[in-house]
């Protein structure tokens, strides 16, 4: 994979830093996961919903924690008692995994749900009314207002 260098971008924008550190994270290849996989989707304007495929985990081998602005959800399978056939392939991955989401300022979880050996998380952008974007009227002189016309006056 390419490296992608965003210094030319930094001198051009305000307040997108963390933006294109969390960018340059992504291009490491050495931080790439691949378990479980995960979708993210828009369900509404300020709603998303994170989807992550943990089939064989139940809710107990499950745990989801927010904190500073990180989303982590772990599994740890349980010990399961010695069954008594031998395997001939294992498909269905027992390992215990960590996945990490960075959440934008004001995304709070809003939910979890197990079903059909999905994870549905759903979050909601949570924006305070101080900064809502706001329309600024902008005020115009009257057309009928009368108008000034200053002449200067030249003795001679």
């Amino acid at each position: 994979m390419r490296h992608v260098d965003f210094s030319p971008l930094y001198r051009s924008t305000v307040g997108f830093d963390r933006l294109f550190t969390m960018l340059d994270s992504l291009a490491q290849p050495e931080q790439a996961q691949t378990y479980p996989p995960y979708n993210i989707e828009r369900t509404g304007e300020n709603t998303y919903r994170i989807t992550m495929a943990v089939a064989g985990f139940d809710e107990t081998e499950l745990s989801i924690e927010a904190h500073a602005h990180v989303l982590s959800v772990k599994g740890e399978k349980n010990e399961e008692p010695a069954e008594s056939g031998e395997f001939l392939y294992r498909g269905i991955a027992k390992r215990a995994f960590e996945r990490r989401f960075q959440l934008a300022d004001h995304v709070e979880v809003t939910a979890a749900s197990l079903r059909n050996g999905l994870l549905h998380i759903d979050l909601l952008r949570n924006i305070p009314e101080a900064m809502k974007p706001r329309k600024i009227a902008i005020a115009a002189e009257p057309v009928d207002a009368p108008k000034a016309i200053e002449a200067q006056v030249i003795n001679g």
